[in-house]
């Protein structure tokens, strides 16, 4: 029962952490663009669309659980809480290049299969950019936010090992 509670703690501080996070980045872009909440929100779900946000969230909370497991949990488990977090980082890095990968692929399928004239090319290059613009935001979010969860999570873990007085995996400093 304890460690359920432990479990159930440990999700909701990082879902604190998560939600905080997305409230900062959202005032953060209101206060930097000229959209409003809803508008940034439809701007997100046409631009990266409904999966790629749910499994990012997804990513993001479970490297988030990693590291308030391995701050807070036993001495026993940090290094394996840490490996959870470290490979749902990891995560966030292939879904973003997967999804940029797509919307290139995309991008060049819908060519293959329209006749270009001087007609129809404007309505092309519209769907071509409109698929290159989902492939590079994908990265230009993803790549950074998975950069900064393993940051987090290799400080955290270091910290923990110092607080212990064991050697933090890669030796001493300056070794």
């Amino acid at each position: 029962m304890i460690r359920t509670l432990d479990h159930l703690a440990a999700g909701s501080k990082a879902l604190s952490y998560l939600l905080g996070t997305l409230a900062v980045g959202l005032a953060l872009a209101v206060a930097v663009t000229a959209r409003d909440v809803p508008g940034i929100a439809d701007w997100a779900l046409r631009i990266f669309g409904p999966v790629f946000l749910l499994l990012f969230l997804g990513l993001v909370f479970t490297a988030l659980i990693g590291l308030v497991r391995m701050t807070q949990g036993e001495a026993a488990g940090r290094r394996s809480w840490f490996e959870t977090g470290m490979q749902a980082a990891s995560g966030v890095a292939t879904l973003a290049l997967t999804y940029t990968l797509l919307g290139i692929s995309l991008g060049i399928g819908s060519l293959a299969g329209q006749e270009l004239t001087p007609d129809t090319v404007q309505a092309v290059i519209r769907d071509l950019t409109a698929n290159f613009s989902t492939a590079f935001m994908t990265t230009v979010i993803g790549l950074p936010t998975s950069a900064v969860l393993r940051a987090l999570l290799m400080v955290a873990y270091s910290r923990s090992l110092e607080g212990r007085g064991l050697p933090s995996p890669d030796g001493p400093a300056g070794a």
